[in-house]
C-alpha cells in the first residue's frame, strides 16, 4: 500500500488566494487526483510521512509568478484529508521541494506516476505519501557514538 504516490497537473493554487472558489476547485482536483490511484481503500491510520513536490515553470531568474511552497501544502494537506489518511495530524513527517521544470533533471527509477508529470509539459505537484520513520532510528542517527 505504501509507498503511494500520484501526481496533480495544473498551476497550484495558494491557500492565501481571495479567489475562494478557484481554491475550491483545485483541492477538488487534488481530491480527484488521489481518488483515481487510491481508488476505494479506507484512509490510512498510522502516522506518515508526505513529501510535496511542485515542478514549476519559469524563466531563470524570475520567479514571481510562482507561488510559495509553505503556501500551496495546506490545500493539498487538507484535500487529502478523509481519502488518504483520516487526518493531517497523522503527518509527522514532512518535506515540500521546488523544482524549475527548465532545468535538467536526471532520475533513476522513475516511477509511472513522476513519468505522467512530466509527460503532461505542464506544471504539476508530485506527492508521496510513506510510511513515517521510526523516531527512534533518527535520534540514533544524531547521537554521538
Amino acid at each position: 500500500m505504501l509507498p503511494f504516490e500520484f501526481v496533480v497537473i495544473g498551476k497550484p493554487v495558494s491557500h492565501q488566494t481571495k479567489e475562494r472558489k478557484r481554491l475550491q476547485l483545485w483541492k477538488e482536483k487534488v481530491r480527484s487526483s488521489s481518488v483515481a490511484v487510491w481508488d476505494d481503500r479506507a484512509p490510512l491510520g498510522d502516522c506518515i510521512q508526505v513529501t510535496i513536490t511542485h515542478y514549476y515553470d519559469a524563466p531563470y531568474g524570475d520567479e514571481s509568478g510562482v507561488p510559495d511552497s509553505d503556501n500551496i501544502v495546506k490545500p493539498v494537506r487538507d484535500a487529502l484529508n478523509g481519502i488518504i489518511y483520516v487526518d493531517d495530524y497523522q503527518i509527522t513527517d514532512f518535506v515540500s521541494r521546488r523544482r524549475n521544470l527548465n532545468g535538467s533533471f536526471r532520475i533513476r527509477g522513475l516511477s509511472s506516476a513522476l513519468a505522467e508529470g512530466f509527460c503532461s509539459g505542464q506544471e504539476f505537484l508530485h506527492i508521496r505519501i510513506d510510511a513515517a520513520p521510526d523516531p527512534k532510528d533518527l535520534l540514533s542517527k544524531n547521537l554521538p557514538s
